[in-house]
């Protein structure tokens, strides 16, 4: 995978993480804590939420892989290579 298209695939992963956020009140690095330590176990009993954090941890896990590849893949270039610049007309 490209770099841009880590980027573009990352930003699109953070807008549905957000929702996750907004709905439940935390953010996602706070919430995977949580659910890999076993602080939200009680919401287990609740169809709702164990669907939503089975996505929501899904999701953020992916995105920890992209980021993690982006970086790995940035540390290989220059930025000044890897800038996609667009002329202005």
């Amino acid at each position: 995978m490209e770099i841009h298209e880590l980027v573009v695939e990352m930003k699109l992963l953070e807008r549905r993480m957000t929702l996750f956020e907004e709905k439940y009140g935390i953010l996602s690095e706070d919430f995977y804590e949580a659910l890999t330590t076993g602080k939200l176990e009680r919401y287990d009993e609740y169809d709702e939420s164990r669907s939503d954090f089975s996505r929501w941890k899904g999701i953020y896990e992916t995105w920890q892989r992209r980021k993690q590849a982006y970086r790995e893949d940035l540390r290989k270039r220059e930025i000044s290579d890897t800038l996609r610049v667009q002329p202005a007309y």
